[in-house]
């Protein structure tokens, strides 16, 4: 039988993580390079794409994605800063639409910290003291990150009948951003790549789920995993988790 080829546009493709997927591609047998955009690029070079690859930059990303809904083209999208009330928005597009191409939010394209987030969600019932730690790179241009934001949404859904997480003090700028009820800190620093901890608090103990990335091969299997599903895919899901079968809820918008 011949191999079905996935033709693939990137979108940001002059960034780290652009450059990345772009190599993924040439050295995978399964997929195209249809086009490389960049700032500069008319977003008609995606037409004819099987599926779309955004990680571009949170201002340009809103664009990319209706774009390729509207023209039914699949997209993936790794680029933070999607709050859930915008996610909502375009489910509701989406469904409004039987030809609007389907879209994949991925958070985080590491497999690690997709699971780290899944423990997390499954400990959050169990402790009433939850805040999150999270630390990148100083380039990096929106806080808290798009992990640390679905980690703290999958935790208050989580939590259920339990309520809210107990966060003292709340109103003091110190305290971290509050999403989904659970105070988020973020560090911006030279010399680190990507770090989250989920730092739960409990009658006399503690526990921490901690992932770290070390380089971006830690991506490399995400990313693969979305491109080759993402054309099968329908509506709009969150969340690597949906592809991977942990049984978090929340992963389908």
């Amino acid at each position: 039988m011949r191999r079905v080829t996935i033709r693939v546009a990137v979108a940001g493709a002059t960034g780290r993580m652009g450059r990345l997927a772009i190599r993924l591609i040439g050295e995978a047998d399964d997929l195209e390079l249809h086009a490389a955009l960049n700032s500069r690029s008319s977003l008609d070079e995606m037409l004819g794409a099987d599926v779309v690859l955004d990680v571009t930059h949170p201002a340009a990303s809103a664009a990319i994605v209706e774009f390729a809904t509207g023209s039914g083209i699949p997209i993936v999208v790794g680029t933070s800063g999607w709050s859930s009330e915008r996610v909502a928005e375009i489910s509701q597009f989406v469904r409004g639409h039987d030809d609007a191409g389907p879209v994949l939010f991925v958070p985080n394209f590491s497999i690690g910290s997709v699971l780290g987030t899944a423990f997390a969600a499954l400990a959050a019932p169990f402790f009433d003291s939850i805040e999150i730690v999270e630390a990148h790179h100083a380039g990096k241009v929106d806080s808290p990150s798009g992990t640390a934001v679905r980690t703290a949404e999958l935790i208050g859904e989580a939590r259920g009948d339990a309520g809210p997480v107990a966060a003292p003090h709340a109103d003091q700028r110190a305290r971290g951003q509050l999403v989904s009820g659970v105070p988020v800190h973020s560090l911006r620093l030279s010399g680190i790549s990507a770090e989250q901890r989920v730092i739960m608090g409990g009658e006399g103990e503690t526990l921490t789920i901690s992932h770290s990335t070390g380089s971006q091969s830690a991506y490399e299997q995400g990313i693969l995993l979305a491109l080759r599903r993402a054309p099968e895919s329908t509506g709009v899901v969150v969340g690597l988790d949906a592809l991977l079968d942990l049984g978090i809820p929340g992963s389908a918008a």
